[in-house]
Parts: C-alpha cells; structure tokens; sequence
C-alpha cells in the first residue's frame, strides 16, 4: 500500500501541472490581444492623413470628410457601453474575432466603393469593429495572465489606441508614393489579418472561467459593475485626459504647418513622435501600479503635470523648442492616465464577464472627451484667433482631472 501511494504521489507531480505553471503569464497570448488592439486603432489614424486623396477621388464635401473621419470616434461615444454588455454576454474570444472581421470587412469594402455613400459604410463596419475588439481584448490578456502581472499587461493595453495611430501615421507617407491611400488601406488589413492569426494561435490560453454566479442575467451583472462609483470616476478622469490629449493633436501640426511653415514629412514626423511617446508612458504607469502606487495618486500627479504643460505650451511665452518639449512632457507623462484607468477592470470586475462592461464605460467616456473638446476650442480659437484660448478648455479639463484623482484616491483600486 505505502509503494502503490508513493506511485500515485509520483504519477501526480508528473502528470499535474505545478501550481506555478499554471498561473504563469503566456507573453505571447498578451502581445497578440494587444496586436488586435493596435491593428483596429490604424483605422483610427488612417483617414486624416490620407483624406485630401479621399476628398478628390470620392468628390467629398467638407461635412462628408467629417463625418467619415469622425464615423469611429461617434460610434464608440455612444455604443461602447452597449459593446461591452454584448461582449460579456458571447464572450470575449469570439467577440475579438468578431471585432477583427468586421474590421478586416469595412478596410476591404472601401476598394470597392464607388462613391461616399459606399465609403461611409466602410467607415461605419471599421467602427463596429474597433469598438468591439477594444471592450474584449483586455478580457482576452487578463485571462492570460499571472495576477501579479496583470496590473503591467492591461498597461500595455492602454497603449493600444497611441501605438496603432503613430503607427499608421508614420508608415503612411512611405506607404502612399506605392498607391496611394488604397496602399493604407492594405497595410491596415495585414495587421488585421496577422492580429487575428496570433489570437486564433493564442485561443487556448484565453479560457475565461465561468462566474460562480453564472445563473445570473446580464443585465444583473452588468448592474453590479457599473453601481461602484469608482468606474465612474475612472471613466471621467479618462475624458479629461483625452480633452487634453486631443487638442495637443489638432494644435501641434497647426502650429507647424501655418504657423512655423514646416513641410509636410517635418509635421508628420514630429506629430508622429508626440503620439508615440505617450506609448512608454502607458508602460511606465503600468510598473508603478505593479509596484504598488495608487491609480488615485497617478492620475492627480498626472493631471498636474498636463495642466502645467498645456499652460507652457497655449500661452506662447517659451522659444518653439520648449514648447514641443512640453508636447512631448504632455503626452508622456498624460499616459499614466490610461494606464491607471484601463487596467483597473480587472480589479473592479466581480467576475471575468464585468470586464468588457468596464472597458466599454471607459472607451465611452474616453471617446466623449476627444469628441467634445476639440468643437469648443475650435469655436473658442475661431472666435479670438488666438490659440491660447484652448488653454479655458484644457486647463479646466486638467483641474476635474485632479479633482477625480483626488476623488478616486478614497477608493482601494
């Protein structure tokens, strides 16, 4: 008896996975579902760059060249909550697939427009598609990763929406001298195309359990979630980063362009950079969360530091090099703000199925504030001339952004 126990005690270990084995991060399944994320975010770069080809191959009015370049961010305004109680219901992994065929449709459909009305639609079935994968995938990571690691993955994933459109913008210029905007179009679909291969290599290590309380409807468990007041101030201190964020984005190359009278590759290349090193900011926020700071402290300091660059940069009192060094300043440190917010579904979710519902909240409220700030100080800059008057709209969206901070700091997220 005391042999036959040892042997069954042997075949365990043998045949058992070590605990540690078990819970270890797969890297590779992260980096995929952060692919998915990057590849979906080039559809929202894509169109600026390449919109006067758009304007006079589709004969575009200045409305329609609106509507087509703000066809995604509109649909994330008013449907990623919708999204995210969708992917909490079919599940996350089929909910990126979805996502990414969609997307892959739209990008393919554009070729085959023959007028606004076809390119719209493509807009439109782009749109449906990065807002899909944008509420799953973090599901997807989370699922593979290690507890201790995760703060660090769901940062790389707030990194998403930076890393695809720098991507895009600085691959475009290179890309449009082979066939012009159509040659984006297929740069887009390839990332598409390879993010859905990793994913589909991955499946395996995106198991989501199934809640304890799997009885329960959707709607009680998306009620669950969203009735804590700490992802509400999450997502608010998310739509005060992007008001900043967003006008940075529209002043820089305005400023470039008319202003300083730099060619078209010196903008693209500096406003590219700008986007780019919000990406190692991302990261950053990430390893403090992982080494224990608060999401609260981050985006109160965070906030800060945007307040004061924006001031520096509207108020034209510095030489240009400072000033984009507050560019720069501006979008680095401004990622601990996504960081912080982004990675906190996984500690606020009850169960793995909340996740997609705190991510559509937070894209909600992210795509509100890059939706509304940008018309009122264009209204405000318009009316006065002077840009400097941004500064009413970013300096008040960085105060409620320390105001949150301070406010999210009485919660343990």
């Amino acid at each position: 008896m005391k042999n036959l126990a040892q042997h069954a005690a042997h075949s365990t270990s043998v045949n058992s996975p070590a605990p540690r084995a078990a819970l270890a991060t797969n890297w590779y399944a992260v980096l995929a579902a952060v692919l998915c994320g990057v590849a979906v975010a080039m559809n929202v770069g894509k169109v600026s760059i390449v919109m006067p080809q758009l304007r006079a191959e589709f004969g575009m009015s200045m409305v329609t060249a609106g509507w087509v370049s703000s066809m995604i961010n509109m649909l994330a305004v008013t449907t990623a909550l919708l999204f995210g109680l969708a992917g909490d219901r079919v599940g996350a992994l089929r909910m990126c697939f979805f996502g990414l065929g969609v997307s892959a449709a739209g990008t393919l459909g554009a070729f085959f427009a023959s007028g606004e009305t076809g390119l719209l639609i493509s807009r439109f079935a782009e749109g449906a598609g990065m807002v899909s994968v944008a509420v799953s995938a973090p599901a997807l990571l989370t699922a593979a990763s290690d507890p201790k690691d995760r703060r660090f993955a769901l940062s790389m994933w707030s990194a998403y929406m930076p890393g695809g459109v720098g991507l895009v913008m600085l691959a475009a210029p290179l890309m449009m001298h082979l066939d012009g905007w159509r040659a984006v179009w297929m740069l887009t679909l390839a990332v598409i195309a390879l993010a859905a291969l990793a994913i589909y290599r991955s499946r395996h290590a995106y198991h989501v359990p199934a809640p304890a309380n799997a009885e329960t409807g959707m709607l009680a468990t998306a009620k669950e979630a969203l009735a804590q007041p700490a992802p509400w101030l999450l997502a608010f201190a998310m739509g005060c980063w992007t008001v900043q964020h967003f006008a940075l984005i529209i002043w820089l190359p305005t400023f470039l362009r008319e202003q300083r009278g730099f060619g078209a590759l010196a903008v693209s290349l500096l406003s590219c950079f700008m986007v780019l090193v919000n990406v190692p900011g991302n990261l950053l926020g990430g390893k403090l969360l992982q080494r224990g700071y608060r999401r609260g402290n981050l985006i109160l300091a965070a906030s800060i530091v945007t307040g004061l660059s924006g001031a520096g940069i509207f108020l034209d009192v510095f030489p240009d090099i400072v000033r984009y060094a507050l560019c720069l300043t501006l979008s680095f440190v401004g990622g601990l703000m996504p960081a912080s917010v982004l990675s906190a579904s996984a500690t606020l979710s009850r169960t793995p199925k909340q996740i997609a519902t705190l991510q559509g909240l937070f894209m909600q409220c992210g795509n509100l504030g890059s939706f509304i700030g940008p018309p009122i100080i264009a209204m405000l800059v318009a009316s006065s001339g002077l840009w400097r008057d941004a500064l009413f709209v970013t300096g008040t969206a960085a105060l409620l952004g320390v105001a949150a901070g301070l406010a999210i700091r009485r919660y343990r997220v």
